[in-house]
């Protein structure tokens, strides 16, 4: 993507105390798409294949913009969180989070256990805890026994946390 690009989608994003300053409609326009999902998608996978750092962020906003279902998001995002490249994990776990599928309790429960370098200053571990709360919200056994797994561990947030989680479904 151009700098020239990444401004314009910067554009749909919200800054501190203002609104976008470019609509979804001008961006696709740009990018000659119909959808934002599917551009979002496609921005997406461009910058995996590339290892862009930055055009990860604006895929993600372009994303957030268009409202667009996590659902086909699925697959990259998994194959996306453990890449060191990127600083969007946070990002990545609430997007799966709000899925609410099976499919993401292998990669939840490897947000609560790795820490990334561009994080390693957060003490508070609030990667492992937007996991954690993930997990909660993902209905069957794979997840419960995630977080009963999680009540054994080192760090006192994350149990506490995999605690609340298991209190809130009743299954404590």
């Amino acid at each position: 993507m151009t700098p020239e690009e990444q401004d314009l989608v910067m554009g749909l994003a919200v800054g501190l105390g203002e609104g976008p300053t470019r609509t979804l409609d001008e961006v696709l326009a740009h990018f000659g798409e119909s959808d934002g999902g599917a551009l979002a998608l496609r921005l997406l996978r461009d910058a995996m294949e590339r290892r862009d750092a930055d055009d990860v962020e604006m895929a993600l906003i372009v994303h957030s913009a268009a409202d667009a279902s996590a659902e086909e998001f699925l697959e990259p995002l998994i194959e996306l969180f453990p890449a060191e490249w990127h600083r969007k994990h946070e990002d990545i776990v609430s997007m799966l989070g709000e899925l609410h599928s099976p499919k993401t309790v292998p990669t939840l429960v490897e947000a609560t256990r790795w820490v990334p370098e561009h994080l390693d200053f957060d003490e508070f571990r609030a990667l492992a805890v937007k996991a954690i709360w993930a997990l909660g919200g993902i209905p069957g056994e794979e997840a419960r026994d995630a977080l009963k797994s999680l009540r054994g561990a080192e760090n006192e947030i994350i149990r506490e946390n995999a605690m609340k989680q298991l209190a809130r479904r009743g299954e404590l």
